[in-house]
């Protein structure tokens, strides 16, 4: 009969002393005089710390266990973990990248000997990549977080987190990585000359999400259930959103220019996503047909050259909503040909803060952005130069 690979290990008598014994990962453990409730106790305790360590045998004080091995462990903890809508989120691969320089200098040694001058040599090989400061800083930290876990998995000792935890971070002007570019507001006229040359639907779609500042991926996400029309100003509450762990709530303010956008696609089912790539591919081709100057009765007709066996794979078939990458390389493309100033959808939500804060103040911006401190929101928002200009003629 096949193994089950997912049976508990038995609880059994070893005949020779008595003793109650059970197995896990090929070591006997002995319980005490079997059949009492000791036994069985100290049974269930070692088989749910087993099970708990995704079934592997724990080393005495976490002595034993090899980086690669602590690395296998937490990325396996990190798939299951870092999850919405039941997809991993960016945050896995990024650990990938980052534990595989780990592994490629201290895979087989022992995760108790790894020490902060081990950490500032994978630091400084970072650097030497090219990789920017905030990306180092940013995968440095993704290290130190697998020996935390390490240390709540009783798989390394606290003294090895301890010691990791005091190197600190690059700090600006004082390190060789290059800084990366600041996020800025696009201009205006840059969007506007960029909207023409983008299909009609993902032109809307930029439109929506510079009227109301929400997030690229809300912009993408927004279906007619979700919005509520039944005050002048509209609300729009996705149904996931970047902080929803947090437990916060994330209401997106949908004004008149906003709603003349959105009312073109709210004709269709309540669940099915509003900005679609099947409906603009289906527009392209409606503009190339209405272009075509060969007769109908000559060459092909709208769907005759597709064949009955061997059509696109479902994975690049259009889809029935945009994801943020699509979104952008949309934008990327149309600007790349055109020789505009190329720009990310997620500066649209730059510029709606900026002009929110200098209109109505910095509690305003913060609100319609939906976050839950202002500095945050700062980041985003940029400062009026003109109000300290004035200030400077009044007073200076």
């Amino acid at each position: 009969m096949p193994r089950l690979s997912n049976a508990l290990p038995k609880y059994r008598k070893h005949r020779a002393s008595g003793q109650a014994i059970v197995t896990l990962s090929s070591v006997d453990h002995y319980l005490g005089p079997h059949g009492t409730k000791t036994s069985k106790r100290q049974y269930d305790r070692l088989v749910a710390e087993w099970l708990e360590s995704d079934r592997r045998l724990l080393p005495a004080q976490g002595d034993g266990i090899t980086i690669v091995e602590l690395c296998s462990s937490y990325f396996r903890f990190a798939k299951g973990y870092y999850l919405k809508n039941g997809r991993c989120t960016k945050v896995t691969p990024a650990i990938k990248l980052a534990l595989r320089y780990v592994n490629n200098w201290y895979g087989k040694e022992l995760a108790c000997d790894f020490g902060p001058l081990a950490l500032k040599a994978i630091r400084q090989r970072m650097v030497d990549d090219g990789h920017s400061r905030v990306y180092v800083n940013d995968h440095i930290d993704r290290i130190k977080r697998m020996f935390k876990w390490g240390v709540g998995e009783e798989l390394v000792s606290s003294d090895v987190y301890n010691a990791l935890a005091a190197v600190p971070s690059l700090r600006r002007g004082r390190t060789e990585a290059p800084e990366t570019a600041r996020v800025l507001p696009i201009g205006d006229d840059v969007v506007e000359a960029t909207l023409p040359h983008l299909p009609a639907v993902v032109a809307d779609l930029a439109r929506f999400q510079r009227y109301t500042g929400c997030r690229p991926a809300e912009a993408c996400m927004i279906r007619p259930c979700d919005v509520d029309r039944s005050s002048d100003i509209w609300t729009y509450t996705p149904d996931s959103h970047k902080t929803e762990h947090h437990g916060r709530k994330r209401v997106v303010f949908v004004g008149p220019k906003a709603q003349a956008i959105l009312l073109r696609y709210l004709v269709r089912d309540a669940e099915a996503y509003c900005f679609c790539p099947a409906d603009s591919e289906a527009k392209r081709r409606a503009v190339v047909h209405d272009a075509r100057t060969t007769p109908l009765s000559c060459g092909n007709k709208p769907g005759s050259k597709q064949k009955k066996r061997g059509r696109r794979r479902p994975e690049l078939q259009p889809g029935d909503k945009y994801s943020t990458d699509s979104y952008r390389r949309a934008i990327s493309r149309a600007c790349e040909i055109r020789n505009i100033e190329k720009w990310s959808p997620n500066r649209l939500r730059h510029t709606a803060a900026t002009e929110i804060r200098r209109e109505f103040g910095l509690e305003a911006a913060q609100v319609v952005l939906g976050h839950s401190q202002a500095n945050v929101t700062q980041v985003y928002a940029e400062r009026d130069a003109s109000k300290g200009i004035e200030v400077a003629k009044l007073i200076g």
